[in-house]
């Protein structure tokens, strides 16, 4: 029997430096030599999607057709895992007043992926908890600050959350601006029969040409996350949870 496992990467979208990001999951998928690698900017190439074990997403308002849609739910079920990441499930429409709309998802979609983005206040620093401490996705991690969109959104039931912020307040320029104070989910598993779906809402990126056509040029670069070691943890353990193999518990330091 093959100890091959193919990889599906979705790397594209608005708005982020999806050349960084795709590079920094490259190079972690590299540590695994059993692992073949597949890059796309969306899911156009479904039918290799639907052949691969894993798929893995970093986009931004990039929305599978209704046909694409099907063939990732054909994927769940034959026991593929989908490692979601940041803005996965985003859709971003900017209006003329100046306002920031994320209309509905399709149903279809949502339900795989159990939620929805719908605001993020400006980025800030927010302590992580560990909500579930007993899963081999977050054993022996403690609570930990991260510099980070705030991701926000609909969510919906039967998610498995594993990591949680909680907060409130303003989210203006964002059509759903107003938000009561409350537990959000950071990370959280969903179960699709035999496949499963990881959702990690970390890690924004933007350079200095990613905001295109919306300004010619953005005044700094952002990383976020990923200038943590624990998220690169929490990465690391995403790709040994798909993968199947390894121990899942702390590097050192965690």
């Amino acid at each position: 029997m093959s100890s091959r496992i193919d990889v599906y990467l979705v790397a594209g979208g608005k708005y982020h430096d999806i050349n960084f990001a795709r590079l920094e999951l490259l190079t972690l998928l590299a540590e695994h030599e059993d692992i073949r690698v597949e890059v796309g900017p969306d899911y156009s190439r479904i039918a290799e999607i639907e052949a691969a074990d894993i798929l893995i997403t970093y986009t931004c308002d990039v929305v599978p057709s209704a046909a694409e849609q099907a063939g990732l739910r054909r994927f769940l079920a034959k026991g593929g895992k989908w490692f979601a990441l940041h803005g996965t499930n985003s859709v971003i429409r900017f209006l003329e007043d100046g306002r920031i709309d994320c209309p509905d998802l399709d149903d279809d979609l949502s339900d795989m992926l159990g939620s929805q983005f719908r605001a993020h206040p400006p980025i800030c620093r927010y302590e992580i908890q560990v909500t579930d401490s007993t899963h081999p996705l977050t054993a022996g991690l403690k609570n930990f600050w991260v510099e980070d969109e705030l991701y926000l959104g609909t969510v919906s039931p039967g998610n498995q959350t594993l990591l949680h912020t909680r907060w409130g307040g303003n989210c203006a320029p964002f059509v759903q601006e107003d938000w009561p104070e409350a537990d959000h989910p950071v990370l959280y598993l969903r179960d699709h029969g035999p496949g499963q779906v990881l959702y990690l809402v970390l890690g924004h990126c933007r350079g200095k040409h990613d905001l295109r056509p919306l300004m010619e040029e953005y005044p700094h670069s952002e990383r976020c996350s990923w200038q943590s070691p624990v998220f690169y943890e929490l990465l690391r353990r995403g790709i040994r949870w798909a993968i199947g193999r390894g121990a899942m518990g702390a590097t050192p330091g965690f």
